[in-house]
């Protein structure tokens, strides 16, 4: 096994938490977010698709989800940044016997509201949405969603069947929006007991009925706590925005080059502005004209911008996936993403202009922002 680069960090420090396919990454920024400094590889040889610091009651602690061929999905968690880590003896979400599914993946990770402390959420593969309530050290199976009668009926997508995004919402500790590959939106305002599909308005192409009420390939929704009910969504082809919470959408791929992709990031002081990467197509999943640059609208899909400067432009067959793409919270704020070659950039102007943090890492799935506690 390779030797792990450690990191001193300190209170204030920027932060990325960068999963990989062969393990995960911390990369710690001074304060001008300049230069940024890698430490790692974490549990090298698994793949790590899921990050997040949780940093709520006095917390400063990470957590990864890994996955082997020999140990499965695990999550582990460390209290100092990565220098130790928990190493569970047997998985610590799993789906209840009676179910008959075994855990493939875990791939989002989420810390509940400021609310609710010890409050955690995972989606995973098969897609189901689980919840902790004692700070991680258990977890359940969230039944409501697991029993809606339309699960039987989702199909997995080229990733599998997965539930890759959690939004909570801010001011309303009932509501929670999920979305599933390929099953579509899902929102519920009464704590998960029950949910309600909310598609309406994105469509799903590949299948012989363009607008059906579930079933849509959702690869990515985001938005920002200041305007908690306008919602941005990159699908698999078509790119919408939702100003009430969901459950109508409208198309805003006005002048992108392709509305296929998977990534989308809103600041959270921002709630007009997004940014995507957008791809060629779902069979040559690269950018298009092979020109790497991500696209930014600051209002609210009703225009877009391309950001190229200090990216490559030329034979830049880069993809970038769904949780590979992260925003954080400064002013001006920083956008990062990371790529499926290894490659990690990173810009302190809003997409302005662009640096290389790091390259020749393994493929990228996850970049999440944080600031240490």
């Amino acid at each position: 096994m390779p030797s792990v680069r450690p990191i001193h960090v300190q209170t204030g420090d920027p932060l990325l938490l960068v999963g990989t396919t062969k393990g995960a990454f911390v990369a710690r920024g001074d304060r001008a977010r300049e230069r940024f400094e890698l430490g790692g590889p974490h549990f090298a040889g698994h793949g790590v698709y899921a990050m997040t610091l949780d940093a709520r009651a006095g917390r400063r602690r990470l957590w990864a989800a890994t996955e082997s061929m020999h140990w499965g999905a695990l999550l582990r968690s460390s209290d100092d940044y990565g220098a130790t880590w928990t190493d569970p003896e047997a998985a610590n979400v799993k789906f209840p016997v009676e179910t008959g599914l075994a855990l493939k993946q875990v791939w989002q990770l989420l810390p509940g509201r400021a609310s609710e402390p010890d409050t955690l959420y995972c989606g995973v593969a098969p897609a189901a949405l689980f919840r902790s309530r004692d700070a991680g050290e258990s977890w359940e199976l969230v039944r409501g969603l697991f029993d809606h009668p339309h699960r039987p009926r989702w199909e997995p997508g080229f990733g599998g069947l997965c539930l890759h995004t959690i939004l909570l919402h801010p001011r309303d500790p009932k509501r929670i929006i999920v979305a599933i590959s390929t099953g579509g939106v899902y929102r519920s305002d009464d704590d998960g007991e029950t949910w309600q599909v909310s598609n309406r308005g994105v469509r799903a192409q590949f299948l012989p009925d363009p607008h059906p009420e579930f079933g849509q390939c959702v690869h990515k929704i985001a938005s920002s706590p200041l305007e908690p009910d306008r919602l941005f969504l990159q699908n698999h082809w078509g790119l919408y925005r939702s100003d009430d919470g969901g459950r109508s959408w409208r198309d805003i791929a006005n002048g992108v080059p392709s509305d296929f992709g998977f990534p989308i990031a809103v600041p959270p002081r921002e709630p007009n502005t997004a940014y995507i990467v957008p791809l060629e197509s779902d069979e040559f999943r690269c950018p298009p004209e092979g020109k790497l640059r991500v696209y930014r609208t600051r209002d609210g899909g009703e225009s877009w911008q391309p950001l190229a400067r200090g990216l490559p432009q030329e034979n830049a067959f880069e993809t970038v996936l769904r949780d590979g793409l992260a925003v954080d919270g400064a002013d001006p704020v920083g956008v990062y993403f990371g790529t499926r070659s290894g490659k990690l950039f990173g810009s302190r102007d809003g997409g302005d202009s662009w640096q290389l943090i790091a390259e020749g890492l393994p493929p990228i799935t996850c970049v999440k922002t944080a600031v240490a506690a």
